[in-house]
């Protein structure tokens, strides 16, 4: 699908408006979001990585709650898609390495911002956009649900130790992992954050 650029505040002389990819001016919303945070993520600043104008932002997207929602599904679609992998893996050790090596690669690599989305936004946010937070809040409760879930299988089957809370261990597991965005924010050594790492799953429990 294409939207058509609005030009408000010029006057066209002829010719059809400009469109452009709602995709592509996405992604550069996410970057944007990625990199600053909701809050201080400006409209200026959104609409100049966007390459459209502010009339153009709200036709398509809606106001910036909106877009960031909207960014917020492409980042769960296309930088998250690791956790539903790791949440097949066939043991919960299996499941726990593929969730923060998959952290490891998204959030310390070269390619994209460091650290979190859901993370930089929530933290970020003030009494203002409790909305925003509230909203965040709620999907990373829901994948922590869906993690629980996970651990209470492993351990009904077997594959965690009787003395193993899986509630437990899946909020020390996100604990990791929401630290390990903290960090990778902070421009922490990856060598020290690969480390984090391959310290928590040597303490795993194992039957």
């Amino acid at each position: 699908m294409k939207c058509s650029e609005s030009s408000a505040g010029t006057t066209i002389t002829r010719g059809r408006p400009r469109e452009f990819d709602p995709e592509t001016a996405l992604a550069a919303a996410l970057r944007v979001f990625w990199t600053r945070g909701y809050e201080n993520a400006s409209l200026a600043e959104l609409t100049e990585a966007m390459g459209i104008t502010k009339p153009s932002l709200y036709a398509c997207f809606g106001n910036k709650e909106a877009l960031f929602r909207k960014a917020l599904d492409l980042y769960e679609r296309d930088k998250l898609a690791y956790i539903g992998t790791a949440l097949e893996a066939p043991t919960a050790r299996g499941v726990a390495e593929k969730l923060l090596r998959g952290a490891l690669a998204t959030h310390c690599g070269t390619s994209d911002p460091h650290g979190c989305l859901g993370v930089i936004s929530s933290v970020a946010c003030t009494n203002e956009v409790d909305s925003i937070r509230d909203h965040v809040v709620a999907r990373r409760a829901s994948s922590e649900a869906a993690l629980i879930e996970r651990f209470e299988r492993a351990h009904a089957e077997g594959d965690l130790p009787p003395p193993v809370d899986p509630r437990a261990l899946a909020s020390c597991l996100t604990t990791v992992l929401q630290g390990l965005s903290v960090k990778a924010q902070g421009c922490a050594c990856p060598s020290e954050l690969q480390g984090t790492v391959d310290a928590f799953l040597s303490i795993w429990p194992s039957k």
